[in-house]
C-alpha cells in the first residue's frame, strides 16, 4: 500500500471510530478542516509511524509542519524510514 493509500484509509478509519463525517480528501484540503481534533492527528501519526515505520516530525530538520492534506502526504513520502535512520545512527 502507497504512502498516500495508507494516510487516507488511516484517516477515513479514524472519522468511523469517532463518528465523524468527513469532506472529501483531496490534496488542498487544509488539516484545521479535514474533521479529524489534535487528539485524531496525533492518532494518525501514530499509526501512520507503526504502519509505514516513517516518523518525520523527529527525523525532519525541517521547522515547518504540514498545512494541508497534500503537505501532510509529501512530508511521509519526502521523510527517510526509520530503519534507515537507525542504520545510520549505528554506523
Amino acid at each position: 500500500m502507497s504512502i498516500r493509500s495508507n494516510v487516507i484509509s488511516e484517516i477515513r478509519q479514524i472519522g468511523v471510530e469517532t463518528n465523524k463525517e468527513l469532506p472529501p480528501l483531496t490534496d488542498d484540503l487544509a488539516l484545521l478542516d479535514s474533521g479529524l481534533d489534535s487528539l485524531a492527528i496525533a492518532i494518525l501519526v501514530a499509526r501512520v509511524e507503526d504502519a509505514l515505520g516513517i516518523d518525520p516530525f523527529t527525523e525532519s530538520g525541517d521547522i515547518s509542519y504540514p498545512v494541508t492534506l497534500g503537505d501532510f502526504i509529501r512530508f511521509y513520502e519526502n521523510a527517510p524510514r526509520l530503519s534507515d535512520v537507525d542504520s545510520r545512527q549505528a554506523g
